[in-house]
């Protein structure tokens, strides 16, 4: 791999020419770059938090959010957010991070487009969230660090989408 950007498209209007140069044909993404958009970990009750016994209550979030910009190219974040409670219901960690990338689509049909960027691109993000997360839990004092459990981003947007249909119309809504 290599962090090099590719040419600019010369074949756009010979696209035989692109299949002879071994370039990919059919819909996919590109991703132009990724970052973090807004990270926050807590560990308010240090040193202490440090030394519970046993393992906290974990409760966690999952958000995808995604939008076009006027250039055409798609800003995907995912939002994971990490609550942990000791036993007592004190607090020991609390992280959330906001990880995005900017995704440039071609070949996608318009009804692919939704799919596309609430399930290929988070689950293109997702390592990358994690290990932050990972890190970010390591560097507050934790042993072992808390590592985000692999995210079904298909089932999550199914699930999305069914309670969307399910869900009744409201009125007034055009």
């Amino acid at each position: 791999m290599t962090d090099a950007t590719p040419p600019a498209d010369t074949n756009a209007q010979n696209p035989q020419a692109d299949r002879a140069q071994g370039q990919p044909q059919g819909p996919g993404f590109r991703i132009l770059t990724q970052y973090v958009r807004d990270m926050s970990f807590e560990n308010p009750k240090a040193p202490e938090s440090l030394r519970i016994e046993g393992k906290p209550a974990i409760d966690m979030g999952v958000e995808m959010n995604a939008g076009g910009r006027p250039d055409g190219l798609f800003e995907v974040d995912l939002k994971i957010s990490v609550k942990a409670t000791a036993d007592d219901n004190s607090p020991v960690f609390h992280v959330e991070l906001v990880y995005g990338g900017l995704f440039a689509l071609h070949g996608v049909e318009p009804q692919d487009i939704e799919p596309m960027l609430l399930i290929e691109c988070p689950r293109y993000l997702f390592p990358y969230a994690r290990q932050i997360i990972s890190q970010a839990t390591a560097d507050g004092g934790f042993y072992p660090p808390f590592n985000v459990e692999p995210i079904d981003f298909g089932a999550i947007y199914m699930a999305r989408q069914q309670q969307i249909a399910g869900s009744p119309a409201e009125t007034g809504q055009a």
